[in-house]
C-alpha cells in the first residue's frame, strides 16, 4: 500500500555515475511504497562519462517520469550541490513533504525508504531520520553521532579503546544500538529530512565545500526544536569515500584536502566560542601526540594520513594571518 506523501531524493554525484545508477536502482524499488518519489540527480561537473551514462540509464530502465539530471557547470561540494535541488522545490507549490539526501555511492535495502517515512510520520517531534548503514557489505558501523567537543576530539586522535571506554559519554561515534534512539546529528549519506526542517532552518550552508555540513544542519535542526534520530528499521549499504577517498578503504594512504580542514573551523566558529575552539585543537593535539608516542614505542606507524599533523597545525594554531585561505577543488 502507498503512502500519500512526496518524497524528493536529491544525489549530489562526482564521478560515480555507474554508482549513482545502482543508488537508482535501489529506489526505484521504494516506488512501491511511496506514492510520489522523484529524484534529482546533481552532477558536480564531474568531466567524465557519468552525465552520458545517468541519461543512458534513464533511458534504458524508462526512468523519465521520475529521475532527471541537473548539471553543475563547477563542482559544488555536498551542501551546495544539495540546495541547487533543493531551493526549487522548497519553493514550489505543493513542495514535497521529505527530502532524502542519498549519496551516489549508497543503496537501500528495500523498504528502507518507507520505513524511515513511517517513523516521522509517527513521531511529530522527529525532523531527521537515518537508516542504520552498512560500510561494505555486512559491515555495520555506527552512523548516529555526537557533536564533536573536546572529549571526543581527544579520544578520536588518541585512537586507544581505554580513552573511548573513560570518556564514552562524548565519544564522537559510539557503538550503533539495534533500537531507534534519538541522536545529535546522523551521516549524510542517507539521511530523510522534514520539508518543515527546512522552512525552519534554511538549506544547508554555503560556507561548507564538503564535510561538517549535516552535523551543521543537525544543530540548527535541534536549535528549532526538532530531534534527530536513528531508525534502524531502514537499513542501507554505503561505500564510503568514492568520490573523495578521505573515509573507507585506503583512507590513510592519501593526504586530508584543505577543504576537511576549511570545513571543521567553519563549524567550530559558527558554534563555538574562539577560546572552546582553541581548547578543541589542543585536546585533539594532545590525543594525537599521545598516540604517536604510544605507536613509536611498539613499532606502529601513525593512524593518520600522511602529512595530517602538519596540516592540522597549519590550519589550526599557526596566526591567522599565515594560515591557508579557503580554495575548492579545481575542475577536472
Amino acid at each position: 500500500m502507498t503512502r500519500p506523501v512526496r518524497v524528493f531524493v536529491v544525489i549530489v554525484n562526482y564521478r560515480t555515475g555507474r554508482m549513482a545508477v545502482e543508488a537508482l536502482r535501489s529506489l526505484e524499488v521504494e516506488r512501491d511504497a511511496v506514492s510520489e518519489l522523484r529524484v534529482a540527480v546533481v552532477d558536480n561537473a564531474s568531466g567524465d562519462d557519468s552525465v552520458a551514462v545517468l541519461h543512458e540509464a534513464i533511458r534504458a530502465y524508462g526512468w523519465h517520469d521520475w529521475v532527471r539530471v541537473i548539471e553543475s557547470e563547477r563542482n559544488l561540494g555536498f551542501g551546495r550541490g544539495n540546495n541547487l535541488a533543493l531551493r526549487p522545490e522548497l519553493a514550489a507549490d505543493p513542495a514535497p513533504h521529505y527530502f532524502l539526501l542519498l549519496n551516489p555511492d549508497a543503496e537501500l535495502y528495500p523498504g528502507a525508504l518507507g520505513a524511515m517515512v513511517d517513523f516521522l510520520e509517527v513521531r511529530q517531534e522527529a525532523g531527521i531520520a537515518g537508516p542504520c548503514t552498512e560500510i561494505g557489505r555486512g559491515n555495520v558501523r555506527g552512523t548516529a553521532f555526537r557533536f564533536p567537543g573536546i572529549a571526543s576530539e581527544f579520544c578520536r586522535a588518541s585512537h586507544l579503546a581505554v580513552m573511548d571506554r573513560l570518556f564514552h559519554r562524548w565519544i564522537l561515534a559510539p557503538e550503533a544500538r539495534p533500537e531507534a534512539h534519538e541522536t545529535d546529528w546522523l551521516s549524510g549519506g542517507c539521511m530523510l529530512i522534514s520539508r518543515r526542517v527546512f522552512e525552519e532552518t534554511g538549506a544547508f550552508d554555503d560556507g561548507f565545500f564538503l564535510y561538517f555540513e549535516e552535523t551543521d544542519l543537525c544543530r540548527r535542526a535541534r536549535a528549532q526544536g526538532w530531534q534527530s534520530w536513528f531508525v534502524p528499521s531502514a537499513r542501507i549499504v554505503h561505500f564510503a569515500g568514492a568520490s573523495t577517498g578521505v573515509t573507507g578503504e585506503g583512507s590513510l594512504e592519501q593526504p586530508v584536502p584543505d577543504y576537511w580542514f576549511h570545513s571543521r573551523n567553519h563549524y567550530f566558529a559558527k558554534h563555538h566560542s574562539r577560546i572552546y575552539k582553541l581548547a578543541v585543537d589542543l585536546a585533539w593535539l594532545a590525543g594525537h601526540l599521545l598516540s604517536r608516542c604510544l605507536r613509536a614505542i611498539r613499532g606502529r606507524p601513525p593512524a593518520e594520513p600522511p602529512g595530517f599533523l602538519k596540516s592540522f597545525v597549519r590550519h589550526n594554531l599557526v596566526p591567522r594571518s599565515f594560515r591557508p585561505k579557503p580554495t575548492e577543488p579545481a575542475a577536472p
